[in-house]
């Protein structure tokens, strides 16, 4: 059995299919012809039986006449009769017909003086006999089975009675029905080839899209990616399956573009981590060489040099300690552990804490916090000349009216906002763009700290993937505008919480904004280093933020400055512990 399911196995999936086609047209056909030969078959039968029942009628009301009649007279005749007496004695066989040859064939009876075992009225098939060769050889038709009926005669002028016996050749049925199997045989050939060549035809054009699904795997084996299925209608089986797999395909080259940049941002990570902490080491490495280039200094000069060369010593370690913990931070983010998002947080008493923090690190800063909110409106886009029509002429679309969200920020106290994350992580975030602001600011550089609450037509797993640049603040404005649509599914409308941190200093070049959360940039990397910055701060910000599936994007603060902008999804928390969504 193995054996042959290994076989089987072996043959292709289209010339199964042509056999199991043609296999099945076989048997089809040939249960077909079986049934209709018998019907044939059956319906000679009851014709014949018919004719015999007809004759017998004659037959009684004649059977003196026929028994005293000559043989010779009736050698053309097809019917078979034997008039016998009342004891089944032969008395003449007026009947009988011969082939063409002479031969002389009788229907298989009793012997004389013998009874038959069938009764009255009751049409039998029996064989045929052989009276007398004739000058040529018997054919099937002449061996043909005889149909007999067994009557009753009584002659009322002699007051005599008897048995007689008439009987029809089946030959001229055996010759329909062998008629109709060599038609049918010739059909059934013809059918099954055109079946052959038809049902090669259509699998084959049925299995074109598997031969094509084989060929793009192949291709995807030998390492190009990009091949997908070519594609369906979804009603059909091939359809689905060529859409599950271009999805599944999608997801795995998705999956290897994702390793791709995670092995090359973990290079260039470690590169980065190398150069870093480079500068510290050396200068660790060099204070120690100074100090022993000057052991022949008296003690006091040589006292004096070790204490310089202790503090350099001390502040490059610190800088390491910092940078390597920052390091392990994003590790640690990188690998999708290091943030618990089952806490409560409040944002509201987070910024708080944060506007405190810098005001005592710059008691004269004039900060401010307050609500974000969103102005809407919209604004028109120009018509715009299409493609040609048929009559040579452009076509001009219509102006498109698109929504808009403004942000706007308004001085007092902040409303209460809870959502489940990771309050450590999230107050590192503001606590590095606040560091941030008293390292490279002045301090009389006002700043503004806003949190808003609203509603936007955007999943969040979509703002997870945005990326730090201004096209993200478009898209979650724009989306933030069409959830005020009456129209809007509420199921693809989801809350947000909004923080917007503003300086008014010296800001960043537009080039620089979209690289300010990538490892180890700065902007000025000397005045960095001089105010102990690692480069690695906006980095975790944007880690933190992307793990609380939120969003993160700096921009150029209205009148100069930088402002950080964070979009996070909440479920605000009630006093009874049940998350509860928030309706703008």
């Amino acid at each position: 059995m193995l054996r042959k399911a290994l076989h089987l196995d072996s043959i292709s999936l289209s010339t199964q299919l042509i056999c199991l086609l043609l296999f099945l047209l076989s048997v089809g056909l040939s249960a077909a012809g079986v049934a209709t030969r018998q019907m044939v078959w059956g319906y000679m039968l009851e014709r014949t039986d018919q004719q015999l029942e007809r004759q017998a009628s004659l037959v009684i009301s004649s059977v003196s006449q026929l028994s005293s009649s000559d043989p010779a007279n009736h050698a053309l005749t097809e019917y078979f009769l034997q008039i016998r007496d009342g004891s089944n004695k032969i008395i003449s066989t007026p009947l009988s017909p011969s082939t063409h040859d002479g031969a002389v064939i009788w229907p298989s009876l009793p012997a004389s003086g013998s009874s038959a075992s069938f009764g009255f009225g009751q049409p039998v098939t029996v064989s045929a006999q052989l009276i007398k060769r004739g000058s040529g050889t018997l054919s099937v038709q002449d061996a043909a089975s005889w149909r007999v009926i067994k009557i009753k005669w009584v002659d009322t002028e002699s007051q005599t009675s008897g048995i007689a016996y008439l009987g029809l050749s089946l030959a001229d049925a055996l010759d329909t029905s062998s008629a109709i199997s060599r038609y049918f045989i010739l059909v059934v050939f013809a059918i099954l080839i055109i079946a052959m060549g038809l049902g090669t035809a259509v699998i084959s054009r049925t299995l074109q899209p598997l031969k094509k699904i084989e060929k793009t795997a192949a291709a995807i084996a030998a390492g190009d990616l990009s091949q997908r299925v070519p594609s369906a209608p979804v009603s059909t089986e091939i359809g689905s399956l060529s859409a599950s797999l271009n999805t599944m395909l999608s997801r795995i080259e998705e999956s290897f573009q994702e390793e791709e940049r995670t092995n090359a941002k973990m290079k260039q990570f470690v590169s980065d981590a190398s150069h870093e902490l480079r500068t510290p080491l050396a200068v660790i490495h060099g204070n120690a060489e100074l100090y022993h280039m000057h052991a022949g200094l008296p003690v006091e000069e040589r006292i004096e040099v070790a204490e310089k060369s202790l503090d350099n010593i001390e502040r490059s370690a610190s800088r390491m300690t910092l940078l390597v913990e920052d390091l392990l931070s994003l590790a640690r983010m990188d690998e999708g552990r290091g943030v618990d998002r089952n806490q409560q947080v409040r944002l509201d008493e987070l910024l708080l804490d944060s506007a405190e923090d810098l005001h005592a690190l710059d008691p004269s800063r004039h900060i401010r916090v307050g609500e974000l909110t969103y102005k809407m409106g919209g604004r028109m886009l120009p018509a715009q000349t299409g493609n040609k029509q048929a009559s040579g002429k452009k076509k001009k679309q219509a102006p498109v009216y698109i929504p808009t969200a403004e942000p706007q920020f308004s001085e007092g106290k902040l409303s209460e906002l809870t959502l489940r994350g990771d309050s450590q992580r999230l107050r590192q975030v503001i606590t590095n763009i606040v560091g941030n602001i008293h390292r490279y600011t002045p301090s009389d550089s006002p700043v503004e700290i806003a949190l808003g609450h609203v509603s936007a037509q955007i999943e969040p797993q979509v703002v997870k993937k945005l990326q730090p640049q201004a096209s993200t603040t478009q898209q979650m404005e724009y989306a933030i505008a069409m959830a005020t649509n009456p129209q809007a599914d509420p199921a693809s409308i989801h809350p947000y919480a909004v923080i917007r941190i503003s300086d008014h200093g010296p800001g960043v070049s537009e080039d620089s904004l979209s690289k300010l959360y990538e490892r180890f940039y700065t902007a000025d990397a000397s005045r960095a280093r001089e105010r102990g910055g690692t480069g690695l701060g906006m980095a975790i910000a944007l880690s933190v933020v992307k793990a609380h599936s939120g969003a993160i994007v700096a921009s150029t603060t209205d009148g100069g400055g930088l402002t950080h902008t964070i979009y996070l999804p909440t479920q605000e928390m009630s006093s009874s512990g049940n998350l509860n969504t928030h309706e703008a």
